[in-house]
């Protein structure tokens, strides 16, 4: 029987590049990994599958432009590429808090790693930072020069400490090694392959909304946050990657609205009766957070594009699709008779 795969585009030899992908198992990374395979790269994939699921990039295996390893970057690689997508580190909070130190481990070994790769074979790197270099910003919104304002020992320092000395250490091999690098800033973003129970306000919303439940609001419900759907976010990347700009770019949509109105809208696309219910607030929760784009807009020509109810749409379909799926597959284990041997019951 022959796979069928998704259509991918024929490339030359001098336009056909070899890319790899940390954490191409994962939310974002399979997106991009879907992309870059129709505009027909060799993509090779490394994940260790912490929170990426192969699932996510099973409809390419076994296509000759598609590679997937099992390997955790916290250990070396040697392989020979042209361009390095780093996007491994869990990047959620439930994920990261649950392993803090797996987290620092990937994002400052895993990134000083990649980046050895990418001096020794003169490959371009691209690093998946993030918003929470910034932290509680006491600066509205966020552009790039901003320094940020961090706790170090706080519950999320793990990650936003991680992400600012993988920034450190880029620009470090750059200065003293010539490596080619890009760091993009990534702003909250959603999207199908998302963890279902990530802990982030739009999952927990459509889940809560599909199976019925009040939807949890914590505090009053005035903090903002501001969303890209995942396409806009892959397409910010590859132009970034393929840009002259090596310092940090922000990728994020700077239409804030407030987790109320977030959990109204859902409430509305998804249909069910679910009531609204109020929490107390959590720890460093940043109060606002939102993106400055100029540089992006300026220098790669990009903005975000999808509707936030399109994207919300899309995901919603997921969601219920993925509770479908659960709901069907539910392994029920059938009581076996027991069988009779020697005179003993016996049970297998």
């Amino acid at each position: 029987v022959s796979i069928k795969y998704p259509p991918v585009k024929f490339l030359s030899e001098k336009d056909r590049k070899r890319i790899l992908i940390t954490g191409g198992a994962g939310f974002v990374g399979s997106h991009l990994t879907d992309k870059l395979m129709m505009d027909g790269h060799e993509v090779t994939v490394v994940d260790n599958f912490f929170t990426g699921r192969k699932r996510n990039v099973e409809h390419w295996i076994g296509h000759e432009n598609f590679e997937l390893i099992n390997h955790d970057v916290v250990e070396p690689l040697y392989i020979e590429v042209d361009q390095i997508y780093h996007l491994a580190s869990p990047a959620s909070p439930p994920n990261y808090m649950y392993n803090p130190i797996k987290t620092l481990k990937t994002n400052t070994i895993g990134t000083l790693n990649m980046l050895g790769l990418a001096k020794r074979v003169g490959a371009r790197l691209l690093l998946a930072s993030t918003s929470e270099v910034y932290g509680d910003p006491e600066e509205h919104p966020q552009n790039e020069e901003y320094w940020g304002h961090v706790n170090p020992i706080g519950p999320r320092a793990c990650y936003d400490e991680g992400k600012r000395v993988a920034e450190t250490m880029c620009y470090a091999y750059m200065k003293q090694e010539g490596v080619e690098v890009r760091v993009a800033r990534i702003f909250n973003t959603f999207g199908s392959r998302m963890h279902m129970n990530d802990g982030r306000v739009v999952s927990n919303f459509i889940l809560q909304a599909l199976q019925g439940e009040p939807l949890t609001v914590y505090g009053t419900g005035s903090q903002t946050r501001a969303f890209q759907y995942v396409s806009d976010l892959v397409n910010g990347l590859v132009l970034l990657m393929n840009s002259n700009i090596s310092s940090p770019v922000n990728l994020g949509n700077p239409e804030e609205h407030t987790i109320l109105e977030f959990a109204r809208l859902i409430k509305s696309l998804v249909g069910k009766s679910s009531q609204i219910q109020f929490l107390p607030e959590a720890q460093d929760d940043p109060q606002r957070r939102r993106p400055d784009i100029r540089k992006a807009k300026m220098m790669l020509g990009w903005e975000p594009v999808v509707p936030l109810e399109e994207g919300l749409n899309k995901t919603i379909h997921y969601f219920s699709r993925e509770l479908e799926h659960q709901a069907n597959n539910q392994y029920i284990p059938k009581p076996k008779a027991a069988r009779m041997k020697k005179g003993r019951p016996r049970h297998n």
